[in-house]
């Protein structure tokens, strides 16, 4: 079990500390009061969701098939609701890899996207989009 820490430091920002000593600062988004000057909370769930995604590819890639990912990088969207509850309604991401498009186990990764565990914590009311391309030069 991981065991980390969140510590209210003022201005509507946050510090969190896991618990090998490294530290994440939040800060409120400008849309909602705050200075927008590190990732906000909600910011947070898609980049996770997105490392997440990544990290489960790359475990199966190296696991089952006994070869190395390689490069990968990902955009992460996120929009939230205009009416109350403040939620988030949609994380898009765009995935890049630099596998060629026709590797052999494309199919297979690209199946592992929705079984990660971030993706099967979050609630059904977000629409979650992932949209992948392969063979880029990272």
């Amino acid at each position: 079990m991981t065991v980390s820490t969140v510590n209210y430091v003022g201005g509507l920002r946050c510090e969190a500390t896991h618990s090998s000593g490294a530290t994440i600062i939040t800060d409120a988004p400008a849309d909602n009061f705050g200075k927008g000057e590190a990732f906000s909370p909600t910011d947070l769930v898609g980049v996770a969701l997105a490392n997440c995604i990544i990290t489960t590819m790359a475990i199966v890639a190296e696991q089952k098939y006994k070869f190395d990912l390689g490069k990968a990088t990902a955009r992460v969207e996120k929009k939230m609701t205009d009416k109350a509850p403040r939620r988030i309604e949609e994380i898009i991401l765009d995935l890049q890899f630099s596998l060629p498009a026709d590797h052999e186990h494309r199919e297979s990764l690209e199946k592992t996207i929705d079984r990660c565990p971030v993706h099967h914590a979050l609630h059904g009311n977000i629409t979650i989009t992932v949209n992948t391309q392969w063979g880029v030069a990272l």
